[in-house]
């Protein structure tokens, strides 16, 4: 008799007994694992930044005494050093400004000037050596010859200083193929002379011309960039250093901030570490304060009574070298030029005289007037004399060239005879050369105390700036040990 098979079911409650697992036969694949609830991967947690871990240590230590103490230590020091770092940063940057106002930029303006003045003098010369005739006098060729030298040195030294590809770089390259034109102009102007030719005055006008239109203007164009940059190092010389005073007035606050927390919290009067940093940094601040604003007094004082002199007569040289060029071809070219004033047609180079005569009447005044001792006035005074001597002669000459008397006309000009107005003008022109030279010696000794000033300065923030920083952190350091 055949029983059913039992049911596998079982009262609930009751667990079901577990088969053991048949290990699987030799070459037979293992049985899949029995199916479950799905596993969860567990996730990491994320790896906090070594910046946030910074902070929350630096909360936890503010939270002690000793902590906070460590934070002001060290915030104060680097305040101190922040303080003396940019301080010496600022004031290498102004002394290097004023150093480049005294060795560079003021001489390289004057150089600029004697070029202008030495290819003015040249051509006033070449005039005045054509209009005495075939027998040119020595003196007026020696002249001629050392300032055409001049201007070549000058450029030279010009060109050496310039930056490659700026403007001033490109106007004394072209001064530089102007002049040897200018030159062959002059000399082949000074042959036709010498035989008679009466074409050489067509060669001197066109070399003049080649001078007024081209080379002056360059001349001049360079001088004005020089002086722009003379300006601009001036102003770099001077600048407030505020972002210096503003961190040592910080320095200082914090200073007496942490002092005075010290003494509320221990009824001590003084950390000697703290005094020290304090003493360093007020001494920083204090001559940082002084030695800029002696150096901005040294350095407009060599603008105001320097530089701005200097200009102004290097513009009155100038106008009294036109002048003079104007006057020798006014007889040269005998009214082959002509111009309109007014309604009235009058000779070009004789209107060119009055005009720069009156140039330089004014600037002779303005010259006086920025004259501060009679060392600077004497000479300036002196050329005003001789500048009225002068357009008295003139006067008589043009009165004689207007009447055709030629020869007396040009006696009267270059020398021969009686009171001639070449005499006038050198003296005109030596009294201006002594108050240049007196002016640079004014502007020199000006500029230099200026740039003393600042001697020093950067080192010594640097070093006291170091000093304070260590004085902060012993101090500190010696009330840290007391918790100890």
């Amino acid at each position: 008799m055949t029983h059913p098979p039992k049911s596998s079911t079982a009262p609930p409650g009751t667990a079901l007994p577990t088969m053991p697992a048949v290990p699987p036969q030799p070459g037979q694949a293992a049985p899949p694992p029995a199916p479950g609830p799905s596993a969860v991967p567990e996730v990491a947690p994320a790896r906090r930044t070594a910046f946030a871990e910074g902070v929350d240590r630096l909360r936890e230590a503010a939270t002690t005494e000793p902590g906070r103490l460590r934070i002001i230590g060290a915030f104060v020091a680097l305040l101190v050093v922040a303080f003396g770092a940019v301080t010496a940063w600022q004031m290498t940057d102004r002394a290097s400004a004023a150093d480049d106002v005294l060795t560079r930029s003021q001489p390289l303006s004057s150089d600029a000037a004697d070029i202008y003045r030495s290819l003015a003098d040249a051509n006033t010369a070449a005039a005045s050596g054509y209009l005495a005739g075939p027998q040119e006098k020595p003196e007026m060729r020696r002249r001629y010859e050392s300032d055409i030298r001049t201007a070549a040195t000058k450029l030279v030294t010009a060109a050496s200083n310039s930056e490659a590809g700026s403007d001033s770089a490109r106007t004394i390259a072209e001064l530089n193929n102007l002049l040897p034109q200018y030159k062959g102009l002059i000399e082949t102007a000074r042959s036709n002379n010498r035989q008679g030719y009466p074409v050489g005055s067509a060669y001197l006008r066109a070399a003049n011309e080649q001078m007024q239109a081209q080379m002056l203007p360059k001349a001049e164009n360079l001088y004005r960039k020089e002086n722009q940059r003379l300006q601009s190092d001036y102003a770099d010389a001077k600048s407030f250093p505020w972002a210096a005073i503003g961190l040592g007035l910080v320095a200082l606050g914090s200073l007496a901030w942490a002092q005075r927390r010290n003494y509320l919290r221990t009824n001590r009067v003084l950390n000697h570490g703290l005094v020290t940093a304090s003493a360093a940094s007020a001494v920083v601040l204090l001559w940082l304060v002084v030695g800029h604003s002696v150096a901005r007094a040294g350095l407009n004082d060599s603008y105001d009574h320097g530089v701005r002199s200097l200009n102004v007569l290097h513009d009155a040289r100038i106008a009294s070298l036109t002048a003079r060029s104007d006057e020798n071809l006014s007889l040269i070219r005998r009214g082959a030029d002509t111009t309109k004033v007014g309604d009235t047609t009058v000779d070009a180079y004789a209107a060119g005289y009055d005009e720069q005569i009156d140039k330089l009447a004014k600037s002779l005044v303005r010259a006086d007037s920025l004259a501060d001792d009679s060392a600077g006035r004497k000479p300036v005074t002196d050329a005003n004399g001789f500048m009225k001597a002068w357009k008295d002669r003139h006067g008589v000459a043009q009165g004689l060239n207007d009447k055709g008397e030629y020869q007396q006309a040009r006696d009267k000009v270059i020398g021969v005879g009686k009171d001639p107005t070449s005499v006038c003008f050198d003296n005109v022109d030596k009294a201006l050369q002594t108050a240049l030279g007196h002016e640079q010696t004014e502007f020199k000794q000006a500029a230099g105390d200026g740039k003393d000033a600042l001697t020093g300065l950067p080192y010594g923030a640097a070093v006291l700036a170091v000093l304070g920083a260590a004085g902060a952190v012993l101090g500190i350091g010696r009330r840290l040990s007391e918790y100890r």
